[in-house]
C-alpha cells in the first residue's frame, strides 16, 4: 500500500492539475472569443475593401479615354 506522503503528493498534484485545467479552459474561451471578434472584423474589412474597389473601378470607367492616353509621358 502507498505511504501517506505519497498519497498526499498525488492529491496535491491532482489539485494542481485540476486548477491548471480550469485555467486553460478559461483561456481557451477567451481566445475563442478573440478569434470570433477578429474574424468578424476581417470580414467587415474585406467587405469595405471590396466596396471601395468597386467604387474605384466605377470611377476609372467614367474617365474619358483621351485623358488616359494623353498622359505627360505619352506626349514627350
Amino acid at each position: 500500500m502507498a505511504q501517506p506522503d505519497t498519497i498526499d503528493q498525488i492529491a496535491e498534484r491532482i489539485d494542481h492539475l485540476l486548477l491548471r485545467h480550469e485555467e486553460l479552459q478559461r483561456t481557451h474561451v477567451l481566445l475563442t472569443q478573440q478569434v470570433q471578434a477578429l474574424t468578424l472584423e476581417r470580414d467587415q474589412l474585406k467587405s469595405r475593401l471590396s466596396a471601395a474597389r468597386a467604387r474605384v473601378d466605377s470611377l476609372i470607367e467614367r474617365l474619358p479615354q483621351a485623358s488616359v492616353s494623353a498622359t505627360p509621358e505619352a506626349s514627350q
